[in-house]
């Protein structure tokens, strides 16, 4: 397993100033930038599109970690990877053809990742760990933030593990909801080796977020 990484949720940073707050999770040790998406329709929030995206990709060089939360996906793939995306996550449970969204991503030439609710088996990943370059488990049901963890994702997360290790591929396996520094810890003990956190890494302001980053790490 490679080590692990930290991709802090742009959801709970300050909007009013998005780019400082980009700068400042750089600065404190993120390894990607994780931007959700949502739509008010697939969860139910809404939070922004491409165009946000891209204006702060700018004041940053690391991966942009995009996860989309919407329903259907296909037509805004190509935005998304305009605008700046490196890894573009889409939910299995989001549509029909999750296969030929995946083979959409691929094609755009961006890393293709695919998202699990909390209520999705693992065994639905058996047809596309073929063609995916990141697996991400929800441990809470999207939507929101600030909501705690789910505990039997643990034992997707040890499922998902095992399948990885099977495909003899490298596939990252990030986990995003209610992470928290001991929570981290034990979804890195089952198997993941990235994690999102909003909350976790944005509370108590720009100071506090190398050592919110470090805790995480564990």
């Amino acid at each position: 397993m490679q080590p692990v990484r930290i991709a802090p949720s742009i959801l709970s940073a300050d909007f009013a100033k998005l780019g400082e707050e980009v700068r400042a999770i750089d600065a404190a040790g993120a390894d990607w930038i994780h931007i959700d998406v949502m739509d008010g329709h697939f969860v139910p929030n809404i939070s922004f599109g491409p165009a946000v995206m891209k204006s702060v990709r700018g004041v940053t060089t690391k991966p942009f970690d995009v996860h989309l939360m919407i329903s259907p996906v296909d037509a805004y793939l190509d935005a998304f990877a305009e605008a700046g995306a490196d890894c573009i996550t889409v939910h299995y449970e989001a549509g029909p053809h999750i296969h030929r969204s995946l083979q959409h991503i691929k094609g755009l030439g961006k890393r293709a990742g695919v998202v699990i609710c909390p209520g999705t088996p693992a065994k639905m990943l058996d047809y596309l760990m073929d063609m995916v370059d990141l697996v991400l488990v929800m441990s809470v049901n999207p939507g929101f933030g600030g909501q705690s963890f789910i505990p039997s994702q643990l034992k997707k997360i040890s499922a998902i593990r095992n399948m990885i290790e099977k495909s003899g591929r490298a596939i990252d396996l990030e986990v995003d909801g209610g992470v928290d520094a001991e929570w981290a810890k034990r979804c890195v003990e089952a198997g993941a080796d990235a994690l999102v956190a909003g909350t976790s890494v944005f509370r108590g302001g720009p100071d506090h977020y190398a050592a919110n980053i470090a805790a995480l790490r564990g």
